[in-house]
């Protein structure tokens, strides 16, 4: 199945059901009037020879991350988040579906940056590709591209949403605050090696370890949001203001996503997380061992 980019749209796709759809809905809907598939994909899965019909790449290893910043994947500014969806056809009335080709990973992080930029009509598919192509539903042997008109998508900044390191300092000072931590255990503790060179391992003291692959059933999908709610209560005792961070800010998003489905308000990301906080200088503090 090939879905030119230039075909005459069919109905409108209608509201979106929450910030997670399945691969069925999205199936029923594909070359829906305004509606937007993005492939967020990053590392091996960037740029892959296979997207769902007539997916465009939002690109955090490209012009979805700020490259003048020291840390990896952070948010560009405003009017430079503008113009790169823009130049992804995407239009401010538009509805937005995004996946990745992991399975849920890097596409919770394009929700949030579009969230935190001022646009909600935008969900993340349920099981990414993989779940895609378990159900039987078509994939285009293409990179993700887009070459049509610009769109007219204008960034609204919503501040709080994305959060730097005095933020996240104040945060783990705060007993009605818990920071989250969505890397694994062995990298939370310490024992396993940190993937970017020269940061230390460990973890920021007084913060839970809550790795985001656990909020997920065998199959990718994201778990019921009673059992994520069960998750997030028993790591952080309760508390009901969470700040989340990882190590790029990327699966901290995930967390995110699932603090949504598990009817948190409020919650935040750490923009440059554990690049930001685990590297020498300047010299943050570091817990190491289980939380």
């Amino acid at each position: 199945m090939t879905m030119p980019q230039n075909a005459a749209p069919g109905p409108e796709a209608g509201p979106l059901p929450g910030v997670l759809v399945g691969a069925q809905w999205l199936g029923g809907r594909l070359g829906a009037g305004g509606l937007v598939v993005l492939d967020a994909s990053v590392g091996a899965h960037r740029g892959a020879e296979r997207r769902i019909p007539g997916a465009r790449p939002f690109d955090l290893d490209g012009a979805l991350s700020d490259h003048d910043a020291p840390a990896p994947h952070t948010m560009p500014a405003a009017g430079a988040f503008t113009e790169a969806v823009r130049d992804l056809g995407v239009d401010d009335s538009d509805t937005v579906v995004v996946y990745d080709g992991a399975g849920i990973y890097s596409s919770a992080r394009a929700w949030w940056m579009l969230r935190a930029m001022g646009f909600d009509r935008v969900a993340v598919l349920d099981g990414g590709l993989p779940a895609w192509t378990a159900a039987g539903l078509p994939v285009e042997a293409t990179r993700p591209a887009y070459d049509g008109p610009r769109g007219s998508f204008t960034a609204r900044p919503r501040p709080g949403l994305l959060v730097g390191s005095g933020a996240v300092a104040a945060a783990l000072a705060d007993p009605a605050a818990a920071v989250v931590d969505a890397r694994t255990r062995g990298r939370f503790a310490g024992t396993d090696p940190e993937p970017r060179p020269g940061l230390r391992g460990g973890h920021m003291p007084g913060a839970v370890n809550l790795p985001f692959g656990e909020l997920q059933d065998p199959d990718g999908l994201m778990r019921p949001a009673a059992d994520l709610r069960t998750a997030f209560e028993e790591v952080t005792g309760g508390r009901e203001r969470l700040y989340f961070s990882c190590g790029s800010g990327v699966t901290a998003c995930v967390l995110a996503l699932a603090a949504e489905l598990a009817g948190y308000e409020g919650p935040a990301v750490y923009d440059g997380s554990w690049s930001e906080w685990g590297v020498p200088s300047p010299l943050r503090p570091v817990s190491t061992g289980p939380a």
